[in-house]
């Protein structure tokens, strides 16, 4: 039976600040990483399809996700150096990104090394860097294409606009992708880059109408906005926390709707209809615990998501 959730994209390097006043120390992230992590830590079988380094970096990276459980079978052992994440956090908390990834591992895949990795797959995520960077973005977009005939796609924008380019040069490649995804996560941050000055209840209208299921707007500490495509609008409100930092908390998110809706049967193209047709009731449900994923990670230093029983433990379940 198909239950496999498979993530696409970068698995970096995060050069992040370490708890002693001016030194950094090394973490493994990048956010389609991050996302198979916060999957298998929700106890469910992840699959990362990324192109690992041999090199030190690559290494920890490799043994990061193995530790966390997420499946390597079909991640390619790459000769090409591992890409580096530099990060600062500000005093609110929130991280801002500088990157080098030059001739890097992550953005050189071809079609080949992608043979079979849709075997046993109900749904496929990417986003962020993988899938605007070339030559391996194509590559990766015409995966999700494929994938669309039998698992549900899942996207995230996750802009990055120092690398990225321009807005007005990335939206087309966004809206190309809204029409093979079923269900979509962006941040506000994100649209304020993307699609500025531009309210995001009328963005949901939009995207939703582009082809979508389910469309989830995070708002920060403000909590979330969705809708669906069968015109269910509904907003969750965000869980009070002391953040320690925002790194990987939109990540947690994904996971935690991804694992939720398998959780609920609402994955595979088999059960397309009934992810449209999702009640008021289920998708609240769905959303707060989502919203507790993200802020149980803004609680802790870095992209750690929780597992299982640190998210019934916080929905007191």
């Amino acid at each position: 039976m198909a239950d496999v959730i498979a993530v696409a994209g970068e698995a970096l390097v995060d050069v992040v600040p370490a708890p002693a006043e001016g030194y950094f120390e090394f973490a493994p992230g990048g956010s389609p990483a991050n996302v198979a992590v916060g999957l298998a830590r929700l106890d469910v079988r992840a699959r990362m399809l990324a192109r690992l380094g041999t090199d030190l970096l690559g290494r920890r990276l490799r043994a990061h996700l193995t530790d966390n459980g997420v499946d390597l079978g079909n991640a390619v052992e790459a000769t090409e150096p591992s890409s580096l994440a530099i990060v600062e956090v500000g005093a609110d908390g929130v991280a801002d990104y500088d990157f080098r990834i030059d001739g890097t591992a992550d953005w050189q895949w071809t079609p080949e090394e992608l043979d079979g990795a849709l075997d046993g797959v109900v749904a496929l995520h990417s986003g962020s860097l993988a899938l605007t960077q070339e030559p391996g973005a194509g590559v990766l977009r015409e995966l999700m294409a494929k994938a669309a005939a039998t698992a549900t796609v899942s996207y995230d924008p996750n802009a990055r606009p120092r690398l990225m380019g321009e807005a007005a040069q990335v939206l087309p490649g966004v809206h190309e992708l809204l029409g093979i995804a079923d269900v979509v996560k962006v941040s506000d941050e994100d649209l304020r880059w993307l699609l500025p000055d531009t309210p995001p209840g009328e963005i949901l209208d939009d995207w939703l109408a582009r082809g979508p299921a389910l469309v989830a707007i995070t708002l920060g500490g403000d909590g979330v906005l969705a809708g669906t495509s069968e015109g269910l609008r509904t907003s969750t409100p965000g869980r009070a926390v002391s953040v320690v930092d925002t790194v990987g908390a939109g990540d947690s998110f994904s996971a935690a709707l991804l694992a939720g809706l398998h959780r609920r049967g609402l994955l595979g193209a088999p059960a397309r209809a009934a992810l449209r047709g999702i009640t008021a009731l289920v998708l609240d449900e769905l959303l707060e615990e989502c919203v507790t994923a993200a802020s149980i990670t803004c609680s802790r230093r870095g992209a750690q998501p929780p597992t299982s029983a640190d998210l019934a433990e916080a929905l007191g379940r």
